[in-house]
């Protein structure tokens, strides 16, 4: 009589696989992406909105905690502090600043054709940047210092985020009705790229 295979348990992960195999992932990042979308809507709050998705996602990968608006609810409170609200405040200046650099760019200004490009790569450093800041889990929450620390570091992962990117605004430009479900994926990708930079959610 023929034994019967045993079959791996549904929470063994391959070797280098962040996420278990019996992880919703799909269905999770869509709805910490609306979720955070949701949160995202004061503005100011944007940076702890992104912290509590990435929050979410690496308790979901580390405990098998499993995502729901509860738990995100609860890291998004635990990201709320003064220091953010700061940082979010930076969110509409810098828009505004890149807005007139981008009108004057247009313009017929000498260097015009140089600075172009100068601006596109500045804002995708920041994006990127700033995904990595979000993506910190304790004692470096939120640590803009820490957060270039580990971009410099980790050119691979930088290269990566930009990746994500450019292709999340190459979706909101093609596909506008998509942006409700964006901060998932990047929040998702900005994850990854931390625990798999610092060691963690690998097998052994």
């Amino acid at each position: 009589m023929t034994q019967a295979p045993t079959l791996p348990p549904a929470d063994r992960r391959e070797p280098g696989e962040v996420f278990s195999a019996g992880f919703t992932l799909f269905a999770d990042v869509l709805l910490v992406g609306v979720l955070t979308s949701v949160a995202c809507l004061p503005v100011v709050t944007a940076p702890a909105a992104f912290a509590a998705a990435s929050a979410t996602l690496r308790r979901a990968a580390e405990d098998g905690t499993p995502v729901g608006a509860g738990g995100y609810l609860g890291q998004l409170r635990a990201h709320l502090t003064p220091g953010s609200l700061v940082g979010g405040l930076a969110v509409p200046l810098l828009v505004v600043a890149l807005l007139v650099d981008s009108a004057l760019i247009r313009g017929s200004l000498p260097g015009a054709g140089l600075m172009a490009p100068a601006l596109v790569l500045l804002t995708l450093g920041l994006a990127v940047v700033a995904l990595r800041t979000t993506a910190l889990p304790a004692p470096h929450r939120l640590s803009p210092r820490e957060g270039l620390l580990r971009s410099v570091a980790a050119p691979r992962g930088t290269l990566l985020l930009a990746a994500a990117v450019v292709l999340a605004a190459l979706l909101a430009w093609s596909i506008p009705v998509l942006i409700p479900l964006l901060p998932g994926p990047l929040a998702f990708a900005a994850t990854v790229v931390d625990m798999r930079g610092t060691g963690e959610g690998r097998a052994d």
